[in-house]
């Protein structure tokens, strides 16, 4: 079992702050494994599954119940039963309440009910499947993704074969489990299209063009998917520049297995010989860079005129630069320079798949992914 002891102390801090810690993830990231983790190191904990109908039945009345409860209270796929967002809105204003720790798939439905019900009382914490804070083999994790049971499949076979029954049961279940009312084979094509515009930035009109569809419905399919932590939405940074920038976002599959599955990509071998190789590493690192450091802080740069950079990091009153590029053999381009002079950039690192660390000049670095995430983590602590 992989010990996930990051996310679970990020988890116990809030449960010390907040009387309601909300976990927002995709289905199968491991919130119910990580959630019986948390419960082993506390006292007193209660645990109801909402998809189990023992445990619905147990709620029908949910304050007499809840209400005498003391310690932890679990309550996974909340988004099943919103008539308890105003019972804990309730509970949680009284004196004496008991800890909630509520686990939900990412959805529109949860997401509204708390901002709702829940407004100023509950902690939001993120989570995704794993990543290389808590994984050492960095190509298998590239390759097969974050989600525990494609990362620990027995073979390359059964990850594959996980991750398509995964996509299939998300289309055909999950989403009208969310209340979402789209076809599933409609939102299947429109997936497979947008793994093919990864790393790309989003160009609505080309996509309902090519499928036959709305503007207004692509647009619609895109934010179901980023909902549900599917898709990433890399929003650009336009301040503090007089050139004309880019001010559409760049879309991303998040996870990189689901998207190798979706290009029909079934081995290291099929990976490295692919045309979006460099695209496939760009999202990987994007998104190990992105969970670190908050979506809020993070974004991507571009102007009109083709001056790029991958991922910049507000950290404090620093902006920090990141380029990845999948080469053995890392060198500045013309680009690198322009990003830093006109952000004004404390630093660049150029992110590759090698193991050696080393300076390209006094304002940009060749790093490994492996090194770069605990480097970041420091500038975080400081």
């Amino acid at each position: 079992m992989v010990k996930r002891e990051k996310i679970i102390a990020n988890i116990m801090r809030g449960i010390d702050r907040s009387n309601i810690v909300s976990i927002m993830g995709p289905r199968q990231c491991g919130k119910t494994t990580l959630a019986k983790m948390i419960s082993s190191k506390i006292t007193t904990s209660h645990f109801f599954d909402l998809e189990n109908p023992q445990d619905v039945a147990r709620l029908s009345n949910p304050i007499m119940v809840l209400e005498n409860l003391t310690g932890l209270v679990i309550l996974d796929e909340v988004q099943r039963m919103p008539s308890l967002f105003p019972v804990l809105r309730v509970l949680v204003d009284r004196d004496k309440s008991p800890n909630f720790l509520l686990l939900g798939s990412a959805s529109p439905d949860i997401v509204k009910h708390t901002s709702e019900s829940l407004a100023g009382r509950v902690e939001f914490v993120h989570m995704s499947g794993f990543d290389l804070r808590e994984i050492n083999n960095m190509n298998h994790l590239w390759l097969c993704g974050g989600f525990p049971r494609s990362y620990l499949a027995k073979n390359l076979d059964n990850s594959l074969i996980w991750r398509e029954n995964f996509v299939t049961t998300f289309l055909e279940r999950d989403l009208g489990q969310f209340g979402i009312n789209v076809s599933p084979q409609a939102m299947r094509r429109f997936w497979f299209m947008l793994a093919h515009t990864h790393g790309q930035v989003w160009n609505a009109s080309d996509i309902s063009r090519s499928l036959g569809i709305s503007f207004m419905t692509a647009k619609r399919y895109v934010d179901i998917l980023s909902g549900a932590f599917m898709v990433r939405q890399l929003q650009p940074w336009f301040e503090n520049t007089t050139k004309r920038q880019v001010k559409s976002p760049k879309v991303f599959i998040r996870d990189s297995g689901i998207y190798h599955y979706l290009m029909r990509i079934k081995s290291k071998n099929d990976l490295l010989a692919h045309p979006k190789l460099g695209a496939s590493w760009e999202g990987y690192v994007i998104e190990q860079i992105v969970n670190l450091c908050g979506e809020r802080n993070c974004h991507f740069w571009r102007t009109q005129a083709g001056a790029e950079l991958d991922l910049l990091w507000l950290n404090g009153q620093e902006i920090i630069g990141f380029e990845a590029k999948c080469t053995d053999s890392v060198t500045t381009t013309k680009s690198m320079h322009i990003a830093v002079n006109d952000l004004k950039l404390t630093h660049l690192f150029v992110v590759y798949p090698g193991k050696e660390t080393y300076q390209l000049n006094d304002k940009i670095t060749a790093i490994s992914l492996t090194e770069l995430l605990p480097k970041i983590q420091g500038m975080q602590d400081n």
